[in-house]
């Protein structure tokens, strides 16, 4: 198949008319390029939909410390311009957010989200995996922020244990029943549907999440993946959503699916260096 029938079948394009979703990333740099704006582009392409971004912060790593990481904000009037150029300039069919790094970020994202008509994913993200897998809170001044200004607009927020906890007000979120009630917690906050990554974390022989909507929970299981390789697994999960939601799928079937696909890139991670290494995008390739 040649790069003309490729176009033609991923994108739907008939004649010189291209049909495809647009789809915006609020959210930071990974300078090692496997979390992050670059993840997120990375899903968007292989799902078959139009990123664009707005850059929110750069996260840099030390590789003489161990892969500390240090975070440099962008000016907010910065931020305002690259989403005027998207949401005005352009149009979205779906957004999501990422790594937000201050309450002022936070709060004026909100204010853009509220009149918004457009699905919304909110990947409330928190920490920055760091060597062995182990997590530290870049902003823990900022929970209260998202709580306040983005979880009351989202189509769906996208937390991991650590986030879930967080958000809930809860120490920390050890089984699967723990996970149900922070979920009650996070959705009473506003958001319209919550997705709890378990991934590994709980007991037994499944990586399993949660989707909570308010009235009924689903499950989402797939085998666990034996790598300490999974750097970027997060945002790409949420990046997935959003892609599959702009292109008309429910919440219920883009989790479905993107469960799917996570699991497999997982199986294809690799390591980058001695601290990190991400999971394989190219396995959410359209087919």
């Amino acid at each position: 198949m040649n790069l003309q029938d490729n176009l033609i079948k991923k994108y739907k394009i008939g004649g010189s008319k291209i049909s495809i979703k647009k789809v915006l990333t609020i959210a930071g740099s990974d300078t090692s390029g496997g979390a992050g704006i670059q993840a997120d582009l990375k899903t968007f392409q292989e799902r078959g939909v139009y990123g664009m971004n707005a850059l929110t912060v750069i996260v840099t790593m030390d590789p003489r410390n161990r892969w500390a990481h240090k975070v440099f904000p962008v000016e907010l009037n910065v931020i305002k311009e690259q989403i005027d150029t998207v949401i005005n300039g352009i149009g979205v069919d779906a957004l999501k957010t990422g790594m937000l790094p201050t309450a002022e970020i936070i709060e004026y994202v909100g204010s853009v989200l509220k009149d918004l008509k457009n699905p919304i994913v909110i990947d409330p993200v928190m920490v920055c995996k760091v060597t062995s897998g182990s997590t530290e809170n870049l902003f823990p001044e900022n929970v209260t922020a998202m709580k306040k200004y983005l979880l009351p607009y989202a189509t769906v927020v996208t937390p991991n244990l650590f986030e879930a906890a967080q958000l809930a007000g809860i120490e920390k979120i050890n089984t699967i029943e723990e996970a149900k009630e922070a979920a009650k917690k996070i959705y009473d906050l506003g958001a319209k549907n919550v997705v709890i990554k378990g991934r590994k974390f709980f007991a037994g022989d499944k990586s399993v999440d949660i989707l909570y909507n308010g009235k009924n929970f689903e499950f989402f299981e797939s085998e666990k993946i034996d790598t300490e390789w999974n750097h970027g697994a997060g945002c790409t999960f949420s990046a997935s959503v959003t892609a599959e939601i702009a292109k008309g799928a429910t919440v219920s079937q883009a989790v479905a699916t993107t469960k799917k696909l996570i699991a497999e890139a997982l199986k294809q991670s690799f390591k980058l260096n001695d601290y990190t290494g991400p999971l394989n995008h190219k396995a959410f390739a359209l087919k």
